[in-house]
């Protein structure tokens, strides 16, 4: 299931990933940084052949989701229905 924080950017670029978010993610790892039309993505160096085909998609999704949003496409639910909702991605 996907997950959601918010960080911020520092005055040198760096930024924290949430603690929370950080899985398997170690010190010194890689990480490669992609850019798709206002998304930033970052996948484990280790992990990108594997799984590049499904980022894309969701990544996809994610801009289809944020293109009904900006044009006020969207559906309001609870929290439940919303979790139920994200299963299916």
């Amino acid at each position: 299931m996907a997950q959601i924080g918010i960080t911020k950017m520092s005055s040198k670029g760096q930024v924290v990933i949430p603690l929370e978010m950080r899985g398997n993610i170690g010190e010194g790892d890689k990480l490669i940084v992609m850019t798709n039309q206002g998304q930033i993505i970052l996948k484990k160096a280790d992990d990108f052949d594997k799984n590049i085909e499904g980022d894309l998609k969701f990544a996809k999704r994610t801009e289809e989701a944020w293109k009904s949003y900006d044009l006020g496409e969207f559906t309001s639910m609870d929290s439940e229905k919303f979790l139920e909702e994200m299963e299916k991605w």
